[in-house]
C-alpha cells in the first residue's frame, strides 16, 4: 500500500518501505532496485525507471540482510540471485561514491532568493 505524508513545504510526498527493515520514509530517501518489463534487474538511481521496484534504506546491515534473506527477490518476484546481487553491489558502490559527493536529482527544489 502506498502512503503519503506532508512535506516541509506542505506538499504531499510519497512514502515507501524498506523491504528489509520495514522502515517507512519518503520515497526520495530510499534507493530503488527495479525489475524492468523485459525482466532485467538493476539499480535505479533516478527512481523513475519503468518496472516493479523494491526499496532499500541503504544501511550496510540492510544491504547484507537483503542478499542473505532473499527480500529483494521476493519483492521483485524473480529467482535470479546473481542479477539481484549485481544490483545491490551497484547500489553499494553508488553509496560509497555518494559519501564523497551527495547525489542530486533534477527534481530537487532549491530555494532561490534575489537581492
Amino acid at each position: 500500500m502506498r502512503e503519503w505524508s506532508r512535506g516541509v513545504a506542505g506538499g504531499r510526498q510519497p512514502q515507501r518501505t524498506c523491504v528489509v527493515c520495514r522502515s517507512t520514509t519518503a520515497k526520495r530517501a530510499l534507493h530503488r532496485i527495479v525489475r524492468s518489463p523485459a525482466g532485467a534487474v538493476g539499480y535505479d538511481p533516478t527512481g523513475k525507471a519503468p518496472g516493479r521496484g523494491a526499496y532499500l534504506c541503504g544501511q550496510p546491515a540492510c544491504l547484507e540482510a537483503a542478499l542473505r534473506r532473499g527480500s529483494i527477490q521476493r519483492a521483485l518476484k524473480v529467482t535470479d540471485t546473481a542479477a539481484v546481487g549485481g544490483a545491490v553491489e551497484a547500489l553499494r558502490s553508488a553509496l560509497g561514491s555518494e559519501a564523497a559527493a551527495p547525489r542530486r536529482r533534477s527534481s530537487d527544489r532549491e530555494e532561490v532568493r534575489s537581492g
